[in-house]
């Protein structure tokens, strides 16, 4: 019998990943292959050009474009600095001297005797790219990136939001099912990755921006103040690039949800060390996963042997709903159907039973769980 895909969530002790990181326009490969990096290294570097300011010399002179050469100061090429004069006119009579300053700090990159127009250019930005995890270059992509291998305990969250960082582990809670209040959150968790329990509430969330956590992972979060957080309403597209002054990771969904005893149980036995989050996310096709990265250090870097793939989910698999309207619940399978049913949209699927720690059952499509894996 053919088995049914099944998403998996991953929370292990023990894997070996690989992450691309590329520039997103071509630069320089500062590292080469086998060469192991840190997390906040620069593997790759690539110039961002300056922002570009155009300056109407003629109209500002008060000559026609075509005699503009006449008046320049600087010429295409020269750098300039801010309110040094670019031109100037040489009248009889020195109080009608106009000079024309530089607006930036840059280079002369262009100048047009049809229009008049000057184009000044700011200094490029330079944009690095760091390794994001402890690790070894397994892959050098030229002018691109780089592929790191390295080898760690793995969580992935179900959701999430902000960019990538890095801190230490401090477990904030005492228990999966605690609430993080703002007590809980004081001035030494500057700069680190604090975990709590089952939920978060606005007043923390603000609590935790005030004292400057590099990232918070907690079970759930009410959608309302995620909104009050962001300001907006999230769409369907990867999030990643939200500035809220942290990382914000969910491991089981929206509203109040115990974190996984498993997780919070790994969590906790790395309090103290070093981890590396993101909270990019994408659902749709192409799926991107909020992960804890906690590497192992480089004394270990060697493949973990292959995990035997499995043949399908299992009653007495803990799974995770990921549609409506049971999205976030986590429960263990209780039987698994073979015949098709009939839902709701009037579709015949695949489904499973699932029996949740309230005690409650119910018939979900196999396509709206994921099954939550570790090795």
């Amino acid at each position: 019998m053919a088995h049914s895909y099944t998403p998996g969530l991953t929370v292990t002790e023990q894997a070996t990943i690989r992450r691309r990181r590329l520039l997103s326009l071509p630069g320089t490969v500062l590292v080469t292959a086998g060469e192991r990096v840190r997390a906040n290294q620069p593997v790759a570097r690539a110039e961002l050009p300056g922002k570009v300011y155009p300056l109407n010399l003629a109209n500002q002179l008060g000559v026609a474009p075509d005699e503009i050469d006449e008046y320049l100061i600087k010429k295409a090429g020269d750098p300039v600095t801010k309110d040094e004069v670019l031109a100037e006119n040489k009248p009889l009579i020195k109080w009608f001297k106009t000079e024309v300053l530089s607006p930036i700090t840059g280079v002369v990159e262009s100048l047009s005797t049809v229009t008049g127009q000057v184009l000044l250019r700011e200094p490029p930005r330079v944009l690095e790219l760091l390794g994001y995890v402890d690790g070894l270059i397994v892959e050098v992509i030229p002018q691109q990136g780089v592929v790191v291998e390295t080898d760690c305990s793995l969580v992935q969250g179900i959701f999430g939001i902000g960019g990538e960082t890095r801190g230490e582990i401090v477990i904030a809670v005492t228990s999966p099912d605690e609430v993080l209040t703002p007590r809980h959150l004081t001035p030494a968790m500057k700069g680190k990755i604090v975990v709590g329990g089952s939920f978060i509430s606005s007043e923390a969330l603000t609590r935790a921006k005030e004292v400057g956590v590099a990232g918070l992972v907690i079970g759930g979060i009410h959608d309302k103040d995620l909104r009050a957080l962001l300001g907006y309403d999230l769409g369907v597209a990867i999030t990643g690039t939200e500035q809220v002054g942290f990382t914000l990771i969910l491991t089981e969904g929206f509203g109040t949800i115990p974190m996984a005893g498993k997780t919070f149980s790994l969590l906790s036995a790395h309090a103290g060390q070093q981890a590396s989050i993101s909270g990019a996310t994408q659902i749709r096709a192409g799926v991107i996963r909020p992960e804890i990265i906690i590497p192992k250090g480089t004394s270990g870097m060697q493949a973990v042997a292959a995990v035997a793939e499995r043949e399908g989910i299992r009653i007495g698999d803990q799974v995770r709903v990921i549609r409506d309207p049971l999205f976030g619940k986590i429960g263990e399978v209780a039987s698994l159907p073979s015949d098709l049913q009939k839902i709701p949209t009037e579709s015949d699927v695949r489904v499973m039973e699932v029996l949740f720690p309230d005690g409650s059952r119910a018939m979900i499509p196999r396509t709206n769980i994921e099954l939550i894996e570790g090795i």
